[in-house]
């Protein structure tokens, strides 16, 4: 499902690396985020020009006449500003404070290290990466999957603390991957879906997780366990019954939930009357035994079967 929703390619000596270890999924990323920043630097680590300050013995650049009355008191010296074309810049910063990162976790630290060794020259520095944003051009584009691949990884790294000590698990949030997942099947499969889609009616403001519009369908995932013998919560029912009387021309709506013990397959009534909306409730079983392309191809079969 992570491949899946964040276009994640496995090569083949990764994917049996990992089979039937789902436990190491980690190192996995974490070695495919390095070889492929690796292969980068080895065409050629990226550069940019940067404005710098400095004493010279030489008339480099500009001469800076208030610093020189300020800082030097003899003549041998020179304060000049100047443009230097360094490997020194916000994105290999980044890349280093990312290696330094997941080098703490990596089982396998031989290409990080090596990795670390190329950017020596670069200035070690914290970033919030809820805040970073760096620009790419054509002389950097092709580091913006590893920068992308970075900010994923790190993104998902929470502090836990057990018995004084501080350490890191690397998380998910299901409920969100769950509603992705599901989502960009339905986009593949009719391309009439709709995600996300917010809308404000008054004072509501609403956003469906999918709309499928040649079926008048609404469809909302929770990932939670349901019981066969019973029904969605009441929070969830009105939910449902707000998106079929706001959005025109929805017939019908779906809560999605991953299969637990038995399958979920029922439907009810909200509502009487003309405002009556029909309410599914589905289950989808994600467990599948093979590779891959074989795991999203029965999935994709298993949700086009459910609309």
């Amino acid at each position: 499902m992570l491949m899946y929703v964040y276009d994640i390619k496995l090569l083949n000596e990764q994917t049996a690396s990992s089979e039937n270890k789902p436990h190491e999924i980690l190192e996995v990323f974490i070695q495919m985020f390095v070889q492929k920043l690796f292969k980068e630097f080895q065409k050629g680590i990226y550069k940019e020009y940067i404005t710098e300050q400095d004493n010279l013995t030489t008339l480099r650049g500009k001469y800076l006449i208030n610093e020189n009355l300020k800082y030097n008191f003899t003549k041998n010296k020179i304060y000049c500003e100047y443009d230097e074309f360094s490997q020194n810049n916000e994105l290999n910063q980044f890349f280093l404070y990312a290696i330094k990162t997941l080098i703490r976790f990596a089982k396998n630290k031989k290409l990080l290290k090596q990795c670390e060794l190329i950017l020596d020259e670069v200035d070690a520095k914290s970033f919030d990466i809820n805040k970073i944003n760096i620009h790419f051009n054509r002389l950097n584009s092709r580091y913006k999957d590893s920068y992308e691949f970075a900010i994923l990884l790190l993104n998902k790294f929470i502090p836990i603390f057990e018995n004084g000590k501080k350490s890191f698990a690397f998380l998910f949030d299901m409920n969100v991957l769950f509603e992705k997942f599901v989502g960009k099947i339905y986009k593949e499969i009719d391309t009439t879906t709709e995600l996300q889609n917010e809308r404000i009616f008054g004072s509501l403001k609403l956003r469906p997780d999918i709309i499928i519009k040649s079926k008048n369908l609404i469809i909302d995932c929770k990932y939670k366990v349901i019981e066969n013998d019973k029904i969605a919560s009441r929070e969830d029912r009105y939910q449902m019954y707000v998106y079929a009387n706001n959005y025109d021309d929805i017939k019908s709506t779906m809560l999605l939930y991953p299969k637990h013990l038995d399958e979920i397959d029922k439907i009810i009534v909200l509502g009487e009357n003309y405002k009556s909306v029909e309410l599914k409730m589905r289950s989808i079983d994600l467990d599948f035994y093979g590779g891959y392309e074989n795991y999203i191809c029965e999935i994709k079969n298993r949700l086009g079967r459910l609309i």
